[in-house]
């Protein structure tokens, strides 16, 4: 992906772009609470080759801590599988589809 004209902001770019995808798996999934979150590695795989992430401007895990941080993102530890080990299931909150929503009504064109 290239990023769009201008000079945009990376780590703006790259909350927007994984708020977009935790929406899109919310949509497709609805009524499946489970599948409406991603792990961070199936995020990783999703923004592989968006512009900020594949230049090494931003790093996904601190983005997603970010939105975290800031409410517009959720996390919960997914129940322990046979190995022990804890993974954090990441969901878009309803902060986060507001804050989507003006991100990209405030752009000429949803990246």
């Amino acid at each position: 992906m290239t990023p769009p004209e201008g000079d945009p902001d990376p780590v703006r770019a790259t909350l927007v772009a994984i708020l977009q995808q935790l929406n899109r798996a919310e949509s497709i999934n609805e009524g499946r609470t489970r599948d409406q979150s991603l792990e961070l590695n199936e995020v990783e795989r999703l923004l592989d080759d968006f512009w900020a992430v594949h230049r090494e401007q931003v790093k996904i895990p601190l983005a997603l801590g970010l939105l975290v941080r800031n409410g517009l993102v959720e996390a919960k530890l997914d129940d322990p599988p046979a190995s022990g080990a804890r993974r954090a299931q990441y969901r878009i909150t309803a902060e986060g589809k507001a804050f989507l929503v003006e991100a990209l009504q405030k752009t000429d064109r949803i990246s």
